[in-house]
């Protein structure tokens, strides 16, 4: 996975609560058993009509949010079944961070798992950026270092992450990449107990 410390980013507005994972990557796309993949199916009866063409009322199909890589929604974000698969199809796509009022636990911990920054904001700051998202070529700046989301128009939002997603998230790691880290100490132990 790529290390997240700075990020920059257009911000595609998604103005729904309640979203669950069936609607970010529903059932019938399941199939693969790599992550890769899955963007394409994204929000799909969302994005396309019954005949599979793109819906031209839909925030991610306007051509000002193409390349976005900062998805701002409204609360209550990834309910519903626990499928990793909607984390892989965010990812692939091309989101980097999510900005919400709330997540569903299973959600935001698979996406820490696949390198997607989960952010969580008021209802007044959600609204405010969503409202900014809809000037073009809007972006936000995440350091998730000092944890502080800011634009160049005076919004600053700090936010909370635990130190363990954060580590994990700033340098790239999986849970098999931490694992990883003590690699020596798994050997030696092995060689102590044969």
């Amino acid at each position: 996975m790529e290390p997240l410390r700075i990020h920059t980013g257009v911000v595609c507005p998604l103005n729904r609560s309640n979203v669950d994972t069936d609607q970010i990557i529903p059932k019938q796309f399941l199939k693969r058993i790599e992550r890769s993949g899955f963007g394409q199916f994204l929000f799909y009866h969302w994005r396309f009509d019954d005949d599979g063409n793109l819906r031209k009322d839909f925030s991610m199909n306007l051509p000002k949010y193409q390349g976005a890589s900062i998805l701002v929604t409204g609360e209550n974000f990834g309910c519903g079944s626990s499928r990793e698969h909607a984390p892989w199809a965010i990812q692939d796509f091309g989101f980097r961070v999510i900005i919400a009022q709330s997540y569903a636990d299973i959600f935001k911990n698979n996406c820490v798992k696949n390198g997607i920054l989960t952010i969580q904001a008021s209802e007044e700051q959600v609204q405010s950026i969503m409202q900014n998202a809809e000037t073009e070529g809007y972006t936000l700046t995440v350091n998730l270092e000092e944890q502080v989301v800011f634009d160049n128009q005076g919004l600053e939002i700090k936010f909370d992450i635990a130190p363990y997603p954060k580590e994990m998230l700033l340098n790239g790691w999986d849970e098999i990449g931490v694992t990883l880290n003590y690699e020596d100490k798994i050997s030696q132990y092995e060689v102590a107990h044969k």
